[in-house]
């Protein structure tokens, strides 16, 4: 997406969240796009909204955790219409993630990731397994360069494409029967 649209589409995006909280916890949305964020696929974008809320009574992660677990559920009817507006506004958006800072260290603020595409919704009607897998920069330019060409929308999609052509190879049947005949060994203990 090319700069100048990105920033208004920002601009107006920020307004509406801000709409959307009144107290004025939400303190700026940004849209990244691939290159920004190692998250964010090729031709995608990736929705931050960053969050100032009042710091835990109590020290440690785990009051961290708490308070921002009652401030999503204080706000979980508004947090449902939000991740429904994005997905039809935004199909292209792969996350919609909440950057909490509650003024204490910035080292660790709380982040949650929440939402997919519409195509990840459509995905998970499907019988998958979501599976997380934690790739290098080689590793990543391959499968972006899968979406880049059209053989991939997403990563995951790509991921599904280079193990279905693994299965396609004539060694793939040989491993198949040697896994088998391990199983069966195993068996007999």
């Amino acid at each position: 997406m090319e700069q100048a649209a990105l920033r208004r589409l920002q601009g107006k995006l920020d307004e509406q969240v801000k709409d959307h909280f009144p107290d004025g916890g939400v303190q700026q949305v940004v849209l990244l796009q691939h290159g920004d964020d190692l998250h964010v696929e090729p031709g995608g974008l990736h929705v931050r909204i960053l969050i100032t809320m009042a710091g835990p009574p109590g020290d440690g992660p785990g009051s961290r955790q708490q308070a921002f677990a009652a401030w999503r559920k204080a706000h979980q009817a508004m947090l449902s219409e939000l991740q429904r507006e994005f997905a039809r506004a935004l199909p292209q958006a792969s996350v919609l993630e909440f950057l909490v800072d509650d003024g204490q260290d910035p080292k660790h603020s709380l982040t949650e990731r929440i939402g997919g595409t519409i195509s990840d919704l459509a995905e998970r009607q499907r019988d998958l397994t979501p599976v997380m897998a934690r790739l290098g920069a080689l590793d990543l330019w391959t499968l972006d360069l899968l979406i880049t060409a059209g053989i991939a929308a997403s990563r995951a999609e790509a991921l599904r494409w280079v193990l279905a052509r693994t299965r396609e190879r004539p060694g793939y049947a040989k491993l198949t029967e040697r896994a088998r005949e391990l199983d069966e060994l195993r068996q007999q203990f």
